[in-house]
């Protein structure tokens, strides 16, 4: 392994990249904790200290950001506007024939997709920025008022300061698009990818001194050995795939004869990703949001809003898991449903004299690819489920805070990324020392 991490740094080519992927994942960090303009720093940091922090989606706004929207830095909002402008514009395909057609049309159709989706973030961070902004103008970004600096996080709330405010976050969120663009293009490899990792991976050290000053040492050994086998767990269910056989026949093309070779294709296991666990988490804190505006401050508030803030805002409670754990199995189906389309795989595959051993081209292929589809789905939906619930559980038997670290979007991003940044480093050692990075 030494010799492997000497080789790469021996490369001059591969050393410039990772150099300067360091490079802006280091001014990336350095402008999370640089505070917007008339931020009440002081007041801030008091209050991140006093409060355990919040739930439901604002809890995971702040894990992409690497903790940078709880103090409302000039990279608060981080690459979530990127990461539901991507999302966004992939649903599009579905219900507008112009962008599938541009994702048909090659390298030239996925450069139009990919500027209207840098058009769709900033439109996005504009949005939530003004949101952010009106929430910490009015004391309730922690969700704990009563604490006295938690209502003074503004020094100047007037309307240009706000503005002010809106655009300088805004402008962080097209500066870290610029960066992750920058890292794709003269780094290691998928820059936005990398920028998540890093914003996750920033947020580890904190949760587990928090659990171990908490929860005493034993605690903090059970968490880590939970920790590697959850690590472990899923590091083997994202290499794991069905790979359905595809043979090719041959045909002569003039006096040349191409064709008859023997393929695969891999449909992995958790074919969706995180995203299934990103949309249940969104829809489940509506209701609360609902609640929260409805929450009146001289009166008891109504019994539909105090169900609502009982069953479906707390984490630790048996039915928010249950909806939890369906909405993610619900959602993956959703997801592998529109980025899998097995008539479209069938119909390439026809085109160029492909086909499954023992099915026949054409419509029987895309049943066939449908019904394996449907089949490797439901494992792949309840591993993503449980993955998820484990940050609930932790806060259900020990205590343990929702940011768990060994849990959730988080470890799912962690391993995911960090496997894909590995390989793409071991293809490039490859092209250089005919020997990778792993034997």
């Amino acid at each position: 392994m030494f010799s492997a991490i000497a080789r790469i740094f021996r490369t001059p080519d591969l050393r410039r990249k990772i150099g300067f992927t360091l490079a802006i994942i280091a001014i990336y960090r350095f402008g999370a904790h640089v505070p917007a303009p008339f931020v009440n720093f002081p007041n801030v940091q008091s209050c991140i200290d006093q409060t355990s922090g919040t739930d439901g989606l604002l809890s995971l706004v702040n894990l992409f950001s690497g903790g940078a929207l709880l103090q409302l830095s000039i990279f608060a909002l981080g690459v979530m506007p990127y990461i539901t402008a991507t999302i966004i514009t992939q649903l599009l395909r579905v219900v507008i024939p112009h962008f599938e057609t541009l994702y048909k049309e090659g390298q030239a159709g996925q450069a139009k997709l990919t500027q209207y989706t840098r058009y769709l973030t900033i439109a996005l961070a504009l949005l939530q920025s003004t949101t952010l902004v009106t929430v910490a103008r009015t004391g309730q970004l922690f969700g704990a008022p009563s604490v006295p600096d938690c209502n003074q996080l503004l020094v100047n709330d007037a309307w240009w300061a706000q503005l002010l405010m809106i655009i300088t976050m805004t402008a962080g969120t097209g500066l870290i698009m610029w960066f992750a663009e920058l890292v794709t293009e003269r780094g290691i490899g998928n820059g936005m990818s990398l920028l998540i990792f890093t914003s996750i991976a920033a947020s580890f050290p904190g949760a587990m001194v928090a659990i171990m000053q908490a929860k005493g040492f034993e605690i903090f050994l059970l968490v880590i050995a939970v920790g590697i086998v959850v690590v472990a767990l899923v590091v083997y269910v994202e290499q794991s795939q069905r790979r359905i056989p595809v043979q090719y026949a041959k045909r002569m093309v003039g006096r040349r004869t191409y064709g008859g070779t023997n393929t695969y294709i891999p449909i992995k296991v958790n074919t969706a990703g995180v995203v299934p666990v990103i949309f249940a988490s969104s829809l489940l804190y509506i209701p609360a949001l609902i609640a929260q505006f409805n929450t009146p401050t001289d009166t008891a508030p109504p019994a539909w809003v105090t169900w609502i803030s009982t069953y479906l805002t707390t984490g630790d409670h048996p039915l928010y898991m249950a909806v939890y754990f369906l909405l993610i199995i619900g959602f993956t189906y959703f997801y592998v449903a529109i980025t899998f389309n097995p008539v479209e795989v069938a119909d390439n595959m026809k085109k160029y004299g492909g086909f499954i051993p023992g099915i026949r081209a054409g419509r029987p292929t895309a049943e066939y690819l449908d019904y394996v589809l449907t089949r490797i789905t439901l494992p792949g939906s309840i591993y993503l489920g449980l993955i998820a619930l484990i940050p609930l559980i932790a806060l259900a038997t020990v205590g343990a805070n929702q940011n768990f670290p060994f849990g959730g979007a988080s470890i799912l991003i962690i391993v995911g990324v960090g496997l894909e940044t590995v390989k793409q480093i071991d293809a490039q050692l490859q092209q250089r020392h005919y020997e990778g990075l792993l034997r």
